[in-house]
């Protein structure tokens, strides 16, 4: 008698916020143009983009005001967005249009399957995971997304040298990102333990709440070994 196949545990909860007009407005006519939908087969980032460039990933952009803003800054980098709420996605479809962006495309889909359908090996330049659910319960922390086997994975989609980026407010979620990170063999720290606030990064909405909250915000940057 074969099992039934096991679900895969979900890092994140489909909230049933309101959409506004304007997001549902970018649904129907931005996601066509900035939007690649998801499909089960590797894609070709140059061709999608349009040319050759340095490639991020940021998973989880919630409102896509700190993706934006990043690539406003950077027009020589290409900015791939992943996320699952459809708020956010329209969000940041609206600021791709309000701002005139031409280096953003967005994916709305689980990022983990995204990573393994989607993105070839040795693809990423960059990875951007800024605050993702701490899921502060403890029998939630199997839902977060930080964990042996994902870093794995995303590893394996980075280029040698490629940097990651974290950042989280929890500190306990902090420390056992720090030690899922140090475990992996392919990363390497660039500081001695949480890394400083790196310059280039602005202040994100989760950031600006946490810290009116009085929590700290614990860096983490590593790179692909060469």
């Amino acid at each position: 008698m074969n099992e039934p196949a096991r679900r895969p545990i979900r890092t994140y909860v489909l909230r049933q916020g309101r959409t506004t007009a304007a997001q549902a407005r970018a649904h129907r006519v931005l996601l066509p143009v900035w939007g690649i939908p998801f499909r089960p087969e590797t894609i070709d980032l140059e061709r999608a983009f349009g040319r050759a460039a340095p490639k991020v990933l940021e998973i989880g952009f919630g409102m896509g005001e700190t993706t934006a803003r990043i690539a406003a800054a950077h027009p020589e980098i290409d900015y791939l967005g992943v996320e699952v709420h459809k708020p956010g996605v329209g969000g940041l479809l609206n600021r791709i249009d309000a701002l005139g962006l031409q280096n953003v495309r967005v994916i709305q889909h689980d990022a983990v399957e995204v990573l393994e359908r989607m993105l070839p090996p040795a693809t990423l330049d960059g990875v951007h995971i800024f605050f993702p659910d701490p899921w502060p319960k403890k029998r939630h922390h199997k839902r977060r997304l930080i964990q042996a086997a994902f870093v794995k994975l995303l590893a394996s989609r980075m280029k040698p040298a490629a940097y990651l980026h974290v950042a989280t407010d929890w500190e306990d979620y902090a420390r056992q990102i720090l030690e899922t990170l140090t475990q992996d063999p392919a990363l390497v720290n660039t500081a001695e333990g949480f890394a400083p606030r790196p310059e280039t990064s602005p202040e994100t909405k989760f950031e600006r709440r946490g810290v009116a909250l009085g929590h700290r915000v614990w860096d983490l940057v590593f790179r692909k070994r060469s």
